[in-house]
């Protein structure tokens, strides 16, 4: 089974920048596809982006395109999300998550089938 760790959450202000890491063990990471979802309080969780098996296509939701980057390191086992320009509406527990097989886009949090247990990113006003 696949383990995976997210890090690189804390608090920044407006318009700062964090770099968030999912650290995978357990199986080869190459053979998955990779996203980042997101939750915010009483809200229901959300698809961020998704990249493919060696980086070569990404998606991004409307609502970060042009702020946030995914990306991954096969080699190192390990994805990231760079979020630039973040916004209070940002604010959120972000979770990354593999899937075996691409769908199409946007894709639904059923079509991933190992998860991370969360890091908090919190985004001052």
């Amino acid at each position: 089974q696949v383990e995976l760790v997210e890090s690189g959450g804390g608090l920044v202000q407006a318009g700062g920048s964090l770099r968030l890491s999912c650290a995978a063990s357990g199986r080869t990471f190459s053979n998955y596809v990779m996203g980042w979802f997101r939750q915010a309080p009483g809200k229901e969780r959300e698809v961020v982006a998704a990249i493919t098996y060696r980086g070569l296509t990404t998606y991004y939701a409307d609502s970060v395109k042009g702020r946030f980057t995914i990306s991954r390191d096969n080699a190192k086992n390990t994805g990231f999300l760079q979020m630039n320009s973040l916004k209070p509406e940002d604010t959120a527990v972000y979770y990354c998550a593999l899937d075996r097989k691409m769908g199409s886009w946007p894709l639904g949090l059923t079509d991933f089938h190992s998860w991370g247990q969360g890091t908090q990113v919190t985004v001052s006003s």
